[in-house]
């Protein structure tokens, strides 16, 4: 039974993870550590251009978590961008890859696309982490950003993420997937959240930095 609830997290993608790891995410509290993660810092957006995070330079992971991030825009998209060491403006040059699942309420449409229009081939671009969120009052995003080596002065950044929503078209319950690398070989100082037009409305983020 074990092994066939292993096989079924790992074929919807999950995997499993050991409780350590997540004990910050669960226990919320700023500052303190449990063992392999901590969490180091929460923003909470409240009609705010941009949300940005000074990223640690002492952990081989960082995670950011999104909770009922809402965009002001109605179709608007959540993107990031990061700076390298010494860098400003939120432009560093990154490739990356984009797939959507969706499925609407009235079951009259249904798919597994690739998002073209919303990769990057060495792009300097803010990169999509979700396409057109529903700005209904009941309507918000939610997911996961995955970080690797940040302060890594040898290698380029790999990252993927995952982000659900409620989009803007007729409501439909979407799944986000984003992977690609920052091409860099300079530690990354800052990442910056912010819509594509307007404001975020509302929501939290939070970073945790992994062992």
């Amino acid at each position: 039974r074990w092994n066939y609830l292993v096989w079924i997290c790992r074929w919807l993608g999950y995997g499993l993870m050991p409780l350590g790891a997540n004990k910050a995410a669960l226990f919320g509290v700023a500052g303190v550590s449990t063992g392999t993660s901590i969490l180091l810092a929460t923003g909470v957006a409240s009609s705010s251009a941009s949300l940005t995070f000074t990223l640690p330079t002492i952990y081989k992971q960082v995670v950011f978590g999104f909770y009922n991030v809402a965009a002001a825009t109605d179709g608007a998209m959540l993107t990031f961008q990061v700076n390298a060491a010494g860098g400003s403006g939120f432009s560093e040059t990154m490739t990356t890859t984009n797939f959507t699942v969706y499925h609407t309420p009235t079951d009259s449409h249904a798919a597994l696309a690739y998002q073209a229009a919303s990769d990057q081939a060495q792009g300097t671009g803010y990169q999509s982490l979700c396409e057109g969120i529903s700005n209904d009052a009941d309507h918000s995003a939610a997911g996961i950003l995955n970080l690797f080596n940040p302060a890594s002065t040898t290698y380029v950044k790999n990252f993927y993420s995952t982000v659900q929503y409620a989009a803007s078209w007729q409501n439909a319950v979407t799944t986000q997937r984003v992977a690609g690398y920052i091409n860099t070989a300079t530690n990354l100082s800052e990442i910056n959240f912010k819509m594509n037009s307007g404001n975020i409305a509302s929501g939290t983020i939070k970073m945790w930095g992994v062992l």
